[in-house]
């Protein structure tokens, strides 16, 4: 296996939001939320940009603005899961053969930061990327929402192997601490291999689904970045992002 040939970017996206009900299509600006996330993935310009939606509103706000949109089933647990239908529907043949997973409630990010997850399949064993930013505000090394990631770093490298992924502030002693950034890249078979696997013990314990994979003997490469995107999950991020993005 070698760096992708042919990667596709899938944006998963639901109404069921329980912090901020109808996200995708909470207004910015003049376009939904959605439409954001997906024009900065265009933008990354790494291959084709697909919505995966649980309902027709957003599969609509999307193909308007221009886009693609597949609908999927409304009851999958995950958006790996949401993601792996709409692939198998896109794509029956298989000629993509990297999928990345990004988030539809980061409508803020940087199109090279989405390009980033792509840099760790230079090496031919990992099945999955992800991306990380080291923690400089104080307050991030002990909360519980802000998920660390421990990487085997190299003096001077920019990407390492994922040794674990927790809430707790890890590892112990000095040294920085970097703060996880939810994006992915699968491997195709990796994610067909990932959305059959059971519930990993460590992942119920810690309730991040990115341990069933180290759980299962899967390698997961770590890219570093400069900053974290900005999640929006409340009706403050929501205004906050409207600033960001305010012509």
């Amino acid at each position: 296996m070698n760096h992708p040939a042919n990667p596709i970017v899938i944006v998963p996206a639901r109404m069921g939001s329980t912090r901020l009900p109808g996200k995708p299509l909470a207004p910015i600006g003049r376009d939904a939320m959605i439409v954001h996330v997906w024009r900065r993935a265009v933008e990354a310009k790494i291959g084709p940009v697909v919505v995966a939606c649980a309902e027709p509103e957003i599969a609509e706000a999307i193909r308007r603005a221009g886009g693609t949109a597949v609908l999927t089933r409304a009851e999958h647990p995950s958006g790996s899961d949401r993601i792996f239908e709409a692939l198998n529907a896109i794509d029956p043949a298989g000629h993509h053969d990297v999928v990345v997973n990004l988030q539809g409630d980061i409508p803020t990010i940087d199109p090279a930061v989405v390009a980033a997850v792509l840099a760790p399949f230079n090496e031919p064993t990992v099945d999955i990327t992800t991306l990380a930013a080291p923690i400089r505000d104080e307050t991030e090394r002990t909360n519980p929402n802000v998920v660390k990631a421990v990487i085997a770093l190299a003096p001077n490298a920019t990407s390492g192997r994922a040794l674990y992924f927790s809430r707790a502030t890890v590892p112990t002693g000095d040294g920085p601490l970097y703060h996880h950034i939810g994006i992915y890249g699968f491997r195709r078979a990796a994610l067909m291999r990932f959305v059959g696997l059971p519930p990993g013990v460590l992942e119920q314990r810690e309730r991040l689904e990115q341990l069933r994979a180290l759980e299962a003997g899967m390698r997961i490469d770590v890219q570093l970045v400069d900053t974290v995107p900005l999640g929006v999950d409340t009706p403050a991020d929501l205004e906050r992002a409207r600033r960001i993005l305010a012509p």
